[in-house]
């Protein structure tokens, strides 16, 4: 048995990800794979089109193995902390030989030269980040212009890391190789060359258009506007999802509870809540009063420093009481539990060896966390039942959506 694993959200499945589950099977000679996806909420501080249960049965359906659950608390953070709760589950299972990821430079080299910087932190990259960041520069603009100025001095590969800086599936592989090497993991990276369209390109392309593209198609023109620019298997389920709730999920369903939220906020509470720092939450406040939708709040009040992004990611965090001092020391705590979402012939073979090997316990059901007695997992847990919870909440916020974790079960395919 030779395993290939990746950290995804399949927010939805489509071409470029089928290609990358092809072509990271073909070049590591992978006999099974499998998937640590995010759940109802995704790293960019979004609702998933669809819940985690259909995105998993989808992946399964297009040919992925096993479908794990990356936890809400890891899943709707910034790259660096999605990465290392992604990789921390992946070595937490101990079957796992390769990690494969996409990466706009296809290269492992500069990616893995940058990682082994932004660990070590030499004194010179200190500085210079410190004065980027004083200049009002969001943290991964200012980054990228430290490590561009270090290099330039200290090194004698040519590339260009400014560009590769920039470029959202570098920023993840490169958190992807910091954290196994912080883990000191076995797993062997992969690089797949990213084909296709960037992810935040919002245009339909005739090759692979990205998940960014068919989403807003989706929604702008419906279902029916993507048949094709998707795998068959894809469609069809996400049609019947339509069918199911008449609606598709997205930040804008929740604008009303969030500004509602934002009006009875203390303002000191706000400041509280995870990513946000000293003086944003006076001009997210401010931006909420005058607004009509979810889009001005975001625009208004984003900036050069604090990307569309992260706001996006506060407001999630609001939506779901997520304080930071509730959960950062959850980081630092080993996995406690394995939960999957989905597997096949191959994937059932893949969590009879994980119970073999691993010491982490399988959630085949998710009231057996209570079993655990700890209570790192009854915290995972309650936040995780409360994200999905809300996630449907934006579905229909007339119809009892309750405990759903409890009542859902993992897709198997026979």
């Amino acid at each position: 048995m030779k395993v290939v694993g990746f950290i995804t959200e399949y927010n939805p499945f489509h071409y470029g990800h089928k290609y990358h589950l092809e072509q990271s099977i073909n070049i590591t000679g992978a006999t099974h794979s499998l998937a640590i996806m995010s759940s109802s909420f995704v790293q960019r501080g979004e609702p998933s089109i669809v819940d985690k249960w259909t995105k998993a049965k989808i992946a399964i359906e297009n040919g992925v193995d096993l479908v794990i659950e990356l936890p809400f608390i890891y899943a709707a953070q910034s790259a660096e902390l999605f990465a290392l709760g992604g990789i921390k589950i992946m070595e937490a299972l101990k079957i796992v030989d390769y990690i494969s990821f996409g990466s706009e430079v296809g290269n492992l080299e500069p990616l893995q030269y940058v990682a082994d910087i932004l660990i070590d932190e030499p004194s010179e990259f200190k500085i210079n980040l410190k004065n980027y960041l004083n200049l009002g520069m969001s943290f991964p603009s200012a980054r990228s212009l430290a490590i561009k100025d270090y290099l330039s001095q200290n090194s004698s590969l040519n590339h260009d890391y400014e560009s590769i800086l920039k470029q959202s599936n570098n920023i993840l592989a490169i958190e992807y190789l910091k954290a196994l090497k912080r883990l000191n993991s076995s797993i062997s990276p992969v690089a797949i060359y990213r084909q296709g369209s960037d992810y935040k390109e919002d245009k339909i392309a005739e090759n692979f258009a990205s998940a960014t593209a068919i989403r807003k198609s989706i929604l702008d023109d419906g279902i029916h506007s993507v048949k094709g620019l998707v795998p068959e298997a894809t469609y069809e389920l996400l049609d019947s999802f339509y069918h199911k709730y008449n609606r598709f999920n997205q930040l804008e369903n929740y604008y009303s509870v969030i500004k509602y939220l934002l009006l009875i906020i203390e303002r000191d509470k706000l400041r509280e809540i995870m990513d946000i720092e000293d003086g944003l939450e006076n001009r997210i406040i401010e931006k909420s009063h005058n607004s009509l939708n979810i889009e001005y709040i975001i625009d208004n009040s984003s900036s050069k420093r604090y990307p569309k992004t992260r706001i996006q990611r506060i407001l999630i965090h609001l939506l779901c009481n997520i304080y930071r001092q509730d959960i950062k020391n959850l980081f630092s705590e080993a996995v406690p539990y394995i939960r999957f979402l989905g597997a096949n012939k191959n994937g059932l073979e893949l969590l009879n060896k994980i119970k073999e090997k691993s010491k982490v316990p399988i959630l085949t059901k998710f009231s057996h966390f209570q079993n655990f007695e700890d209570d790192v997992a009854n915290k995972f847990a309650y936040y995780e039942r409360k994200a999905t919870d809300i996630y449907y909440f934006g579905l229909n916020m007339n119809y009892k959506f309750n405990n759903m974790d409890y009542k859902t079960s993992p897709y198997i395919k026979k």
